[in-house]
């Protein structure tokens, strides 16, 4: 976790004294259904609760522990026994390291999804007030970074909230998958816990039970968790991406908001850079990463090894902590971003009208040329517009209207009639309604 790239809401879930109040009420969920079982004392379940519930664990104590003993949990239940005293001896009854670690693991990420959860929200809000607000603001749309036609850039941000919905779908599936109990001993089988136990301490931990588990919950659910956070990752740099393009200062169609005092460049006074979508695409790489070893954890030798333990350390807070805040970065450019539809304007017709040269083709078909000799027609016309040096403003109607071929097929005022740009977003209504169900 890097300071820089982390919110204290989410850095919050990952801290240790999170993580050992956890496994307090692991332990201490597990005592008390033992108790109710009569494996127990019911007064020993009640002492644990007692002495643990509101104790602040020393996590100095518990690595001194550890740097003896070798072994994260026996540490901590060492440190639990100082605080509990003769009581703790009915602690961990049956349980297995992985009981707690796991079952852990599922809690942090189910609570981190519901923040990611909340940014998402907060994404599709600032999407969903910007979209409305360009719903008709016209810009040349580009495939292969060149001109096209012309769509508005609404919809590309009408795109972005489709997307970043879907994207929404997925977490919450990612959710449900990768919040799950297993509390089921050595090698799962239940031989010296029984299954009331898990299903006690699931139920108190709002999640499900993993229905056969090793020593370990199965990785493909992890796997797919942080596949879905990669996924995440990946249309957040998209949109970031089209940012960075569009402020390029040959295009200037939109730009990061620039607030005062902020400079750009410690050499160049007048720079204005894109820093925060870029900066979007490098913490969306660092999230793409920790994807190909959350799926390499799942071919665990036998019933389990530790090849994934060091892993998940590292890349259950990193993708989380990382993702939360590039979301929240993201909803900022997007609730700040300069719009400049007057550039969009610019740049549509910097190249005289190209942009409805599929048009002109279908008119000469309809006029009873065929394709090939319609398409022939328009691209001949196309390139004297693309050659020419000059003004171009209104130049590929010229050529057309100047072309005997084509105008022994067309009148000056049909061809007229291809170049007004409103024909190109008569179905916007409809696509918002399918976007915004609205």
């Amino acid at each position: 976790m890097i300071e820089r790239y982390s919110r204290p809401q989410m850095v919050a879930i990952w801290q240790a004294q999170t993580k050992f109040r956890i496994w307090f009420e692991i332990e201490a969920h597990a005592a008390t259904k033992q108790a109710q079982l009569g494996l127990i004392p019911k007064e020993a379940a009640k002492i644990i609760w007692q002495k643990g519930k509101d104790i602040i664990f020393d996590v100095k104590r518990i690595d001194e522990i550890e740097r003896e003993v070798k072994h994260d949990v026996i540490a901590f239940l060492t440190h639990l026994a100082e605080i509990i005293g003769e009581e703790a001896r009915f602690v961990h009854q049956g349980m297995t390291s992985s009981d707690i670690l796991d079952t852990t693991l599922s809690v942090q990420l189910k609570r981190a999804t519901d923040i990611l959860l909340a940014d998402i929200d907060d994404l599709l809000s600032a999407l969903k007030k910007r979209a409305f607000e360009h719903k008709y603001t016209i810009t040349i749309g580009r495939s292969h970074a060149i001109h096209a036609e012309p769509t508005t850039f609404g919809l590309k941000l009408a795109q972005a909230y489709a997307e970043m919905r879907r994207n929404r779908e997925r977490l919450l599936a990612a959710q449900r998958e990768i919040a799950i109990c297993a509390i089921s001993g050595a090698v799962g089988t239940f031989a010296n816990i029984g299954p009331e136990v898990e299903q006690y301490v699931a139920q108190k931990l709002g999640l499900n039970i993993e229905p056969i588990s090793t020593q370990i919950i199965p990785r493909d659910r992890h796997a797919a968790y942080f596949a879905t956070l990669a996924v995440i990752a990946s249309s957040i740099e998209r949109i970031a991406v089209e940012i960075r393009h569009l402020q390029r200062s040959e295009l200037l169609e939109v730009e990061e908001y620039f607030s005062k005092g902020q400079k750009g460049s410690s050499a160049m006074p007048h720079k204005r850079n894109p820093v925060l979508s870029e900066n979007l695409t490098g913490l969306a790489r660092l999230i793409r990463s920790m994807a190909i070893p959350a799926m390499e954890n799942v071919a665990l030798w036998h019933e389990r090894d530790i090849s994934h333990s060091s892993v998940e350390r590292m890349i259950a807070p990193d993708a989380t902590i990382t993702l939360d805040f590039a979301l929240a970065r993201l909803t900022n450019i997007i609730e700040n971003l300069l719009i400049y539809p007057q550039n969009m304007k610019k740049n549509l017709d910097m190249l005289g009208g190209l942009h409805n040269s599929q048009r002109i083709l279908l008119a000469l078909t309809q006029a009873g040329l065929s394709r090939e000799d319609s398409y022939r027609l328009v691209q001949r016309n196309a390139m004297k517009v693309w050659q020419y040096e000059g003004d171009r403003a209104n130049k590929f109607a010229q050529f057309l209207k100047e072309d005997e071929e084509v105008s022994s097929a067309l009148t000056n005022e049909q061809i007229d009639l291809m170049f007004d740009d409103n024909y190109h977003l008569k179905y916007v209504d409809l696509i918002f309604s399918r976007v915004f169900d609205e």
